[in-house]
């Protein structure tokens, strides 16, 4: 209400573009909406916009899944952004009447966690690019492939309450959102396909996208999509 009041011309051209022009060309559910939403505001640490999609987001999203979002941006965003997002998401659920913590919903233990998450990088990327990806690896770097099986696909992909849809698509928010990482938006564009996410549901998020990572992130994005 305050930029409203204090910066009027703004607030119109802002409203008319996200809320009206936006929705006119996009298909996706409003849940799948509010996905998207959350993740770009994750990955610009947007705290006050974040704490409002949040509860907003109550409407359509149980609190778990709500909490998935951040936990899946996680790994791409790293902890120097996400790690306050963690009380602000608790705060807004407290205040909303979410009993926390939220139940666990990890499927994963310290013994299994590299082998499970190596297992959905296989089903998502394929075998053989998985395994070229580790056989062409320098030596001496290794532990980055460990890194990726264990923590980002081992700890947070294999994770209840979302889908693999649910989370490609996430990821997908989270690297065009942070850009300059096309060969990674690239992989997971293919990797978005090969879940089940077409090409139509990717070009949906991008417009939902566009008015919160401007132009010059989006193009490069849809330029990414339009090679498949």
């Amino acid at each position: 209400m305050r930029l409203k009041r204090n910066d009027p011309d703004f607030f119109h051209i802002f409203n008319n573009f996200n809320n009206h022009e936006i929705l006119e060309y996009v298909s996706i559910s409003k849940r799948t909406r509010f996905i998207v939403t959350l993740s770009t505001l994750i990955t610009n640490t947007s705290k006050e916009k974040y704490a409002i999609a949040v509860r907003d987001a109550l409407e359509v999203l149980s609190p778990i899944e709500i909490k998935e979002v951040l936990y899946q941006a996680v790994a791409y965003v790293g902890l120097g952004k996400t790690f306050e997002l963690f009380e602000i998401t608790n705060d807004v659920l407290a205040k909303n009447g979410v009993d926390l913590p939220l139940e666990s919903i990890s499927t994963v233990n310290v013994d299994n966690r590299h082998e499970k998450g190596l297992e959905i990088q296989k089903r998502y990327f394929g075998d053989e690019v998985i395994q070229t990806m580790i056989d062409n690896t320098p030596e001496g770097q290794e532990r980055f492939n460990d890194f990726l099986a264990g923590y980002c696909f081992g700890d947070f992909y294999t994770r209840d309450a979302l889908s693999d849809q649910d989370r490609e698509l996430i990821t997908f928010c989270v690297l065009a959102t942070l850009g300059g990482c096309e060969s990674q938006l690239r992989a997971h564009v293919l990797a978005n396909f090969n879940v089940g996410n077409e090409k139509e549901i990717l070009i949906d998020a991008l417009t939902i996208l566009l008015p919160y990572i401007g132009f010059p992130r989006t193009l490069n994005a849809l330029n990414i999509i339009n090679e498949y």
